[in-house]
């Protein structure tokens, strides 16, 4: 069975152990790269909102040039009713 560990007096280590603090960001370091951040995501959601816009309109767009052309094909019925029988 190893046997536990047992730690030395502190006279008797060959190296000292030293705690250095890690150096810490400023306040204003990481509030920039909270900004830009933030900024970069927004443009995300700008652009795919954007897209998102677009191919509705262009679906819209489909759709009432299938309807006009349907509605072309159809019977004139106010030219009908004042007596021109052509389309008008």
């Amino acid at each position: 069975m190893p046997e536990p560990f047992q730690q030395q007096p502190f006279q008797q280590q060959p190296f000292q152990q030293q705690i250095v603090p890690l150096p810490q960001a400023k306040a204003a370091d990481i509030l920039v790269a909270y900004q830009i951040s933030f900024e970069f995501y927004e443009e995300i959601r700008y652009r795919e909102a954007f897209n998102d816009y677009c191919q509705r309109h262009q679906r819209l767009a489909r759709q009432h040039q299938q309807e006009l052309a349907a509605m072309q094909d159809d019977v004139n019925l106010y030219g009908w009713f004042l007596g021109r029988r052509g389309k008008a």
